[in-house]
Formats: C-alpha cells, sequence, structure tokens
C-alpha cells in the first residue's frame, strides 16, 4: 500500500500490541482499503454539492439555472459578467440557502455496510453589491460579490464485518467544509445590443475558511474470547485552497424578443495545503496544487413579453483537466485517485431550461417560475447522471425583491469513482431552498 501504509502500521502498533503480526497487518489493510486511502501521493476530492456551480440567487434556481442569457439581476456576476450592464441603479444582495441530501450508499463486496445518510445545513451563498454609473457617455457597472462554490458537507457512518469471526468495524467517515470567492465585476456597453464584463475571483479565507477537512474514525472491536478491548483509531486530512481565476462574458440582445449570452470561466492552479494526521500525531504537511479545469457555457433567453420568458442554457466543463499535484510532482486524478495516465475522466456538459411568468399588480409584482435541467458529475469512465426539477416564486414592492426557490436534484447508481474496488454505488436525493433579498437604491 506505499509508504503512507507502513507509516500507518509503524504508528498503530503500540495501540495494538496484543495482536499478532499476521492478524494485525491483514486488519489494517482491510481498514485502509476501506477507507479509500489508495493512493499516498494523492487525494480524493468529494464534492458534495453540483460540481457545476455556475451563478447564485433564488431567481436563477427557480427558473432551473438557465440564466446566462437572462443575468439581469445583482447575481449577473456570478451567471455572466456581461448581463451586469442592465441594472440600472445601485443595488445589494444576499441569498441564503438550505440543503438536505440524503445517500443511500451500498457496497457489493459488503453488503452489511448498506445503508441511508443524510446532511442538512443552514448556509450563505451569495452577498453583493452594485453601482451603475456613466463614463465618456457610455454604460459602465461594477460590482463587489463573495459568492459559495463547493460544498464539501457528507456524514457516513457504518459497520463491516471483520476478517476475523466474530470481529465487526464500526466506520465514521465525516467531510465537511465549503469553497468561497470573493469577485470584482466589471462590465460596459459596447454597442446598443452589445455588453461585456468581467469578474476577477479570488479564493481565500475572507468571511469562511477556503478549506475542507476528511476525518475517517473507526471502532474495532475484537471476539469476546479474546478479552480485548475496544480499539480507536482517528486519520484526518485536511486540505487549504487559494488561488486565483477570472470569468468573461457577453450578452447580445439579437432582436426585441431574443438574447444570446455566453460566459467563459479560466482554468487556474490553486495552492493546496494539505496535512494529514493519525491518532493526533502528524504524519506528513506538504504544499500542493491543484489544476481547476476551464468551463464554458452559452444561453439563449425568448421574451415573449413584459411578462413571460423562456431560457434554455449548455454548459460544460473539461474535468479532463481537474488535477491534484502534489509536492514532489506526482499528478493524480482527484475524483478517482488514479495517475493521470490511468485516469479516464471525460467533459460534462449540463444542459437546463426555464422560465418564468410575471403577475403584474398596482403595487407589486408577483414571479411564478420553474425549470428542468440535467447536471452530470464527473465520474471515472463515463459522467454520473443527476437530473432534477425547480420551482420559484417571490414578491417585489417598489425598492424591494424578495425571491424563494426550490429545487430537486436526483442520481441513481452513481459516485462508483469513489471505491470502485469496493463496487460502490449511491443513490442521491437532494432538497435545496434558496432564498433572495435584493434592495435597490434610486
Amino acid at each position: 500500500m506505499g509508504m503512507e501504509l507502513e507509516m500507518y502500521v509503524t504508528l498503530n502498533r503500540e495501540y495494538k500490541n496484543k495482536m499478532n503480526r499476521f492478524t494485525f497487518c491483514i486488519g489494517l489493510v482491510c481498514i485502509w482499503i476501506f477507507l479509500n486511502i489508495e493512493n499516498a501521493s494523492g487525494a480524493t476530492v468529494e464534492i458534495g454539492s453540483s460540481p457545476n456551480p455556475v451563478g447564485s440567487g433564488a431567481r436563477a434556481l427557480g427558473m432551473g439555472g438557465a440564466f446566462i442569457a437572462v443575468a439581469d439581476d445583482a447575481t449577473a456576476a456570478s451567471w455572466n459578467p456581461g448581463g451586469l450592464i442592465q441594472l440600472e441603479t445601485p443595488e445589494i444582495s444576499f441569498v441564503g440557502g438550505y440543503l438536505k441530501r440524503n445517500e443511500a450508499i451500498s457496497f457489493e463486496s459488503n453488503p452489511e455496510a448498506a445503508g441511508d445518510h443524510s446532511v442538512d445545513e443552514f448556509s450563505p451563498n451569495y452577498l453583493s453589491a452594485a453601482y451603475p454609473f456613466e463614463l465618456n457617455n457610455r454604460n459602465m457597472i461594477v460590482s463587489l460579490n463573495y459568492q459559495r462554490l463547493y460544498d464539501f458537507n457528507r456524514y457516513w457512518v457504518f459497520n463491516i464485518n471483520g476478517n476475523i469471526p466474530g470481529s465487526s468495524i464500526e466506520e465514521n467517515y465525516k467531510q465537511e467544509g465549503s469553497l468561497y470567492a470573493l469577485g470584482l465585476a466589471y462590465a460596459t456597453m459596447i454597442t446598443k445590443n452589445l455588453s461585456a464584463g468581467f469578474t476577477l475571483n479570488y479564493w481565500g479565507d475572507v468571511i469562511h475558511d477556503n478549506e475542507w477537512t476528511q476525518t475517517y474514525y473507526e471502532i474495532t472491536t475484537w471476539p469476546p474470547a479474546w478479552g480485548m478491548p475496544q480499539d480507536f483509531s482517528t486519520f484526518v486530512e485536511e486540505y487549504t485552497f487559494k488561488g486565483w481565476n477570472a470569468n468573461l462574458g457577453f450578452l447580445w440582445r439579437a432582436s426585441e424578443h431574443w438574447t444570446l449570452g455566453g460566459v467563459f470561466k479560466l482554468p487556474f492552479t490553486a495552492d493546496i495545503e494539505h496535512k494529514r494526521t493519525l491518532n493526533g500525531i502528524i504524519t506528513s504537511d506538504t504544499k500542493d496544487e491543484m489544476d481547476m479545469p476551464m468551463s464554458y457555457g452559452l444561453g439563449v433567453a425568448y421574451r415573449h413579453s413584459d411578462t413571460f420568458t423562456v431560457s434554455a442554457d449548455a454548459y460544460r466543463t473539461h474535468w479532463e483537466d481537474f488535477i491534484y499535484r502534489t509536492q514532489t510532482g506526482v499528478e493524480t486524478s482527484p475524483i478517482s485517485s488514479k495517475p493521470i495516465s490511468e485516469s479516464d475522466i471525460d467533459p460534462t456538459t449540463w444542459l437546463r431550461l426555464g422560465a418564468e411568468y410575471l403577475y403584474i399588480g398596482k403595487k407589486v409584482i408577483i414571479p411564478i417560475r420553474g425549470g428542468i435541467f440535467y447536471d452530470p458529475a464527473p465520474a471515472e469512465g463515463s459522467a454520473d447522471r443527476y437530473m432534477g426539477f425547480t420551482l420559484g416564486s417571490g414578491i417585489a414592492y417598489k425598492w424591494f425583491v424578495w425571491d424563494i426557490a426550490y429545487q430537486f436534484r436526483y442520481g441513481k447508481d452513481v459516485g462508483r469513482s469513489m471505491l470502485q474496488h469496493l463496487g460502490f454505488s449511491q443513490d442521491t436525493k437532494e432538497h435545496t431552498i434558496y432564498s433572495s433579498i435584493i434592495i435597490h437604491f434610486e
């Protein structure tokens, strides 16, 4: 199993000195494999949420996430910075989110470990302030944005039978953390019907720590006849993430009814600080790197009238360029932990379709929104298939806008890249609620 397993064996001798050498080695190898620490020089990055986050906001989510060619509120910096030019007055926005995810996991090699596991959380999703202005008779706008992009939260507890008759191992696996980006966005009107913009993002510690932690905690119970106490082991992997990248976007009003939008997110290399500890003892502390892939999308919107809009987006991410590089130069796929030369990861393309109808009253506007989407996740061999639907509504009164949206995302027989040798798979059901507040200033 490599250098790290040897270190693991050495450190645990003082805890397991009542076991004979043969039984000890077999038990450790089984545990080590099961915890998916296969590649001592690599890392597995398990993103719990959709790995294809493009933008934020309850309005956009309610429209199925088909917002690249709409992008006409303060969240435009996250979807398509070229759309920011549509904002006519200064405004601030806040988006909060609630997530509940259920994962029904199974193992072909260990059927007794199957079971349902869930995680739920409240978290801030987006903050922004936008200010439009005019310079040299040309409309421009700047905005400051803070966005939650990746969610790593996951929690599993399950039992497996040990190799020794009468023995068992309780596995506790917990992953937590998030990645945020602070963005400075700018957009300008190029022609009457064409605008362009960019967002410069800093991925680092600002309001929240940009990090995630994987904790493996196990309890080994020996046969009663052995007269031995339970053994406890804790293995922790900590990652911090820092980097810079930019998003480019454009918005073209092709006619009175049709709008075309595009966004391109530049690839970048993030600095990773990676620390491993075993039972409180640091086993390694390295400065690694992670190559984040480029992605791009196109959207089209048809505005039938002032009250009804239909939009559709296609977005592609090149996950084959998603690479974890250790301090010693070893490159692996964070998706499968395999060496890049052996990895078989393809790009993913998600598709989204949404609509919005506005009921315009004397003093208020009430929207009704809905959408559907296909949101594949990268995996070894072929992408994991996720799909779902969204619903949304809200109210707008003078300078105040409140939106709320619900999304259901579902994946069946997914996640096989994580523990291929154990025949791992899972069925995922995810419920997301976004609530947005936007305040306009005259």
